[in-house]
């Protein structure tokens, strides 16, 4: 409900108090029941944050503070009895809070409930208000909302402690070992000051409820700052800072630099381990930070494992994993089918949380707002590429945590809910609402509403379950046969213990995955204590627990979800966030359920929402009787421009082996100047690869092409005769003779007589799902390589114009290789068609014949020769394009000088259909 202020919470100004500061003294000072401890005027100085490089990215650099002032800060946390009895004259609070001691610390109250509570002290005791709004807003638990709320740090009232007065009197004894964390408080409150008060004369600093202070959460600097009250805002997402640790949180991970919690934090956030102090006393000169926009760089990764571990747990290396850089807000993701499988982050103005790629792995969805913090947030969709092409966006008043899903009748839809915000309240839980919006042809279409209540942890196949979690594991649950949006019950799982970050499974088993706060039933199924975050829990289809796994040693986990894709191999699959005892998110890691493997996967400043998706396929590795680690793997990380070329032709040769009748070998000049797609008298595939030699055609034709392509009646051949200084025994180029053993794919084919007893099931599929060269694009199309027009370039030479007569053993044995071709072709009723392809017609001009030397002599002896062959061998077509300088190829069909461009490659590519035509 809204309430208007009563008129005396709005008042500006009230009497003084004789009784105010009298001692100055004293040590301490009471206020009405509350006893405070004074910090005495002089140049006090404090440190904030840190220089560890483990820290978390809003809590560096170290930043130095001087307060030059006096200020009092309450000897323990608010208790419950304080609570009621100040605020006992607001209905709100009639019934709040529900303690089961006065003496226990408030819990469960926001950072606008200590805000009225402040003030409250403030009039009581004669004093002005420190903050000032319009109106107050109240929900079933407190105040959800005070607008227009201004701090003055002049006025000399109560109020919350700043973030540097808190680490002050915090770091005069700290000491973990005296606080009441998971490591001695039984995962439960205990009454104020039950422990020995520090040096400071302070009780609970560093445990039982963790506190709200003051400020903003904003960024340091590496400065030295006056008088620091915090950043001017909050960010865009409206972020306060907490101090000190709670007794849910074990001893390591509280520190006098942590600034909040688990959950990000926002005014209106509340949990039963968070109270407040109030701290009193004005701020002179009071130094704000401005503005909290995050840097467009930064956040640097690192690779923790290669492409073959991941590739071990997915079983593909089509697996694809996108992440929110949280130092940055940008959408960021990896390849691990591209050799390299670098971070490629997209820079954008808005802010990417809940990343959730397609069932395609072709986009990803997005929003703007954060699970667990209530407010509109937009819904985006774009295309998973380095520049995040393709961007739409779902044109409705708000959309947050987008799941991908795919309908029954195949229809690819997007799941969101309309407020992710804290779901503990029922009321405010049930005006929120999950929906459904169908995606296709890169659009939206018209949003449907499924069911009440913000159900954003995912929905089974079939309709028949919901979860969601942020404070409550809530399911929306369906009988057979019922109306999954009507006839459905809601309920509340796991004993309605405080949990978050639920994840419903994509493989039809309605396991959900979440993580607790060491609550009473984790620790009774684990069978030992653990702190918060320390365990994810997996439940089955009735809300009972069934799995958990450990996170590793120092870690707890955050941001867990189930990998997307491939649910018939990987249905044990989840990826989460390791965070270290910084509270920073620095790593990600695969958790297989199976076996309870924690599999770290990289490394950064701040990794938050990972989304994992691996490729569906029918094959399964173990099935085909394949090595896994070996088969198809054509190509690896940091691979040569050769690998990475025929790459692309083996996966070609694979996928179109019993399709194609014509078949293509070569070198560039092929790769850019013959497009199967425009040959009809035959269908044809290019395997040209850069860079060739004819002794590499000749491997790639007698062990893979005549043995396995079993329709071909066609070879095309290259036949660059100023490129023939290339043999097998000269060092230069020759990719199977050298390199190929790199490359685990040859070897494996070598190794079993590169498959003469038949094709092994399974090739193609491994072949696809090994590492990906950057020059896949040429896979669409058959391998060609389209190339724009630009001129024939300077007529150059690259080699040694006289290298045949100085070595004409180089020639004789390329003629010789191209004999054994035609010879091997001919066995098999292969015709071999030898095209000699344009360069740049002025090299009639120059002493060479083309770009690698040759006289025009000795190139004339060799075409001639070619021609000869046509009488000796049938099977073997000379098509010379070249025609020693003297063609028809024009500067608008050239690229450069040895290369045609798309025009130049269409009227080639007709002129070999037409011959086809006639042998046809």
């Amino acid at each position: 409900m809204l309430c208007l202020v009563l008129p005396s919470l709005l008042s500006l100004v009230a009497c003084s108090n004789a009784d105010s500061v009298s001692d100055d003294s004293a040590d301490t000072k009471k206020f009405g029941s509350m006893e405070f401890v004074v910090f005495a005027d002089k140049d006090k100085m404090v440190t904030l944050g840190s220089d560890d490089e483990k820290a978390k990215t809003n809590e560096k650099p170290s930043m130095d503070v001087v307060l030059d002032y006096r200020f009092y800060i309450s000897k323990n946390e608010v208790t419950c009895g304080d609570f009621r009895s100040v605020l006992k004259d607001y209905d709100a609070y009639a019934n709040l809070p529900d303690c089961e001691s006065d003496s226990l610390p408030v819990v469960n109250v926001s950072y606008f409930d200590a805000v009225l509570f402040a003030n409250e002290m403030s009039k009581r005791q004669g004093y002005d208000t420190a903050y000032t709004y319009a109106v107050a807003s109240f929900g079933e638990e407190g105040c959800s909302g005070l607008s227009d709320l201004k701090f003055d740090p002049t006025v000399d009232a109560f109020r919350l402690p700043t973030e540097a007065e808190w680490v002050y009197a915090a770091g005069i004894g700290w000491n973990t070992e005296n606080a009441w964390t998971s490591r001695n408080a039984g995962n439960t409150l205990h009454a104020v000051c039950s422990l020995p008060e520090s040096a400071a004369g302070l009780c609970d600093m560093a445990g039982n409820a963790m506190e709200w202070v003051n400020d903003w959460l904003g960024n340091f600097k590496d400065t030295l700052v006056t008088n620091y009250v915090g950043a001017t805002d909050g960010g865009p997402l409206g972020e306060r800072v907490l101090k000190g640790g709670s007794y849910r949180q074990g001893p390591s991970t509280v520190g006098l630099v942590t600034r909040g919690d688990v959950y990000t934090t926002t005014s209106a956030s509340r949990t039963n381990y968070v109270g407040f102090r109030l701290a009193f006393g004005n701020i002179p000169a009071a130094t704000w930070f401005e503005g909290t926009e995050k840097p467009t760089v930064g956040g640097g990764f690192s690779s923790l494992v290669m492409a073959n571990t991941v590739r071990s747990l997915t079983r593909t290396f089509k697996t694809k994993f996108a992440f929110r850089n949280d130092v940055t807000g940008n959408l960021a993701y990896i390849d691990y089918s591209v050799a390299g499988y670098l971070v490629h982050e997209i820079a954008d103005t808005m802010q990417v949380y809940h990343p959730d790629i397609s069932p395609d792995g072709m986009r990803v969805a997005f929003c703007t707002g954060l699970e667990g913090v209530s407010g509109k947030s937009a819904l985006y969709v774009r295309d998973l590429d380095d520049s995040g092409t393709g961007l739409v966006k779902l044109d409705v008043e708000s959309a947050a945590i987008p799941r991908w899903r795919v309908l029954e009748n195949g229809d690819t839809a997007i799941v969101y809910v309309s407020d992710a915000g804290n779901n503990k309240d029922e009321s405010s839980f049930r005006v929120k609402s999950t929906w459904q919006v169908k995606f296709s042809g890169g659009k939206f279409g018209e949003p449907q509403k499924l069911f009440d209540g913000a159900y954003h942890g995912g929905i089974s196949d079939d309709g028949r379950l919901a979860v969601t979690g942020a404070r409550l594991l809530r399911a929306h649950i369906a009988k057979a046969g019922a109306n999954t949006y009507i006839d459905a019950r809601d309920t509340v799982w796991y004993n309605g213990e405080q949990a978050c970050n639920a994840s419903l499974s994509k493989d039809g088993s309605k396991r959900t995955a979440f993580l607790d706060f060491a609550s009473a039933t984790g620790r009774e199924f684990v069978g030992e204590s653990y702190a918060v975050h320390e365990r994810l829990l997996v439940m089955d289809s009735t809300g009972a627990l069934v799995a958990s796994v450990a996170a590793p040693s120092g870690y707890s986990f955050d941001h867990t979800e189930w990998a997307i894709g491939r649910t018939s191999s990987t249905p044990n699959l989840l990826v989460a966030t390791l965070v270290n005892t910084n509270g920073a998110h620095e790593k990600v890691a695969l958790v297989d359920l199976s076996s309870g493997k924690v599999t770290e996967i990289l490394k950064g400043e701040e990794i938050w929402h990972p989304c994992v998706w691996v490729k569906s396929t029918s094959v399964i590795d173990e099935d085909a009787g394949l090595s896994p680690d070996s088969a198809g793997v054509y190509y690896v990380a940091q691979g040569s421009a050769a690998a990475a070329s025929i790459r692309v032709a083996m996966e070609n040769l694979w996928k179109f082996r019993d399709s194609a009748d014509l078949v293509i070998l070569g070198s560039s000049r092929p790769q850019a100047g013959l497009d199967p797609g425009q040959i009809k008298n035959a269908f044809a595939v290019n395997l040209s690869n850069v860079p060739n030699s004819l002794f590499v055609s000749d491997y790639l034709f007698e062990n893979y092409v005549l043995l396995h392509m079993k329709k071909v009646k066609y070879l095309v051949i290259s036949l660059d005769i100023d490129m023939w200084f290339k043999t097998y025994d000269n060092d230069y180029d020759n990719f199977f003779y050298k390199e190929y053993r790199n490359y685990p794919g040859y070897v494996y084919d070598e190794n079993h007589d590169y498959w003469s007893d038949g094709y092994p099931e399974g090739l193609l599929e491994m072949t696809e799902n090994a590492p990906e060269p950057y020059n896949k694009q040429y896979m669409p199309t058959r391998g060609y390589h389209v190339v724009e027009c630009e001129d024939w370039a300077e007529p150059t030479t690259d080699y040694d114009v006289n290298w045949c007569s100085l070595n004409p053993a180089l020639l004789n044995a390329n003629m010789l290789r191209l004999v054994e071709i035609i010879r091997s072709a001919r066995e098999k009723n292969v015709t071999v068609i030898g095209i000699v392809f344009p360069q740049n017609p002025e090299y009639r001009s120059t002493e060479a014949y083309g770009r690698y030397g040759l006289t025009h002599a000795e190139a004339q002896n060799i075409v001639d020769a070619l021609a000869a062959y046509q009488e000796e061998y049938p099977n073997f077509i000379l098509m010379d394009e070249h025609k020693m300088g003297n063609h028809d190829y024009g500067p608008d069909m050239a690229f450069n000088m040895d290369h045609l461009c798309k025009k130049g490659a269409s009227q080639l590519t007709a002129r070999l259909d037409s011959l086809l035509g006639t042998l046809e």
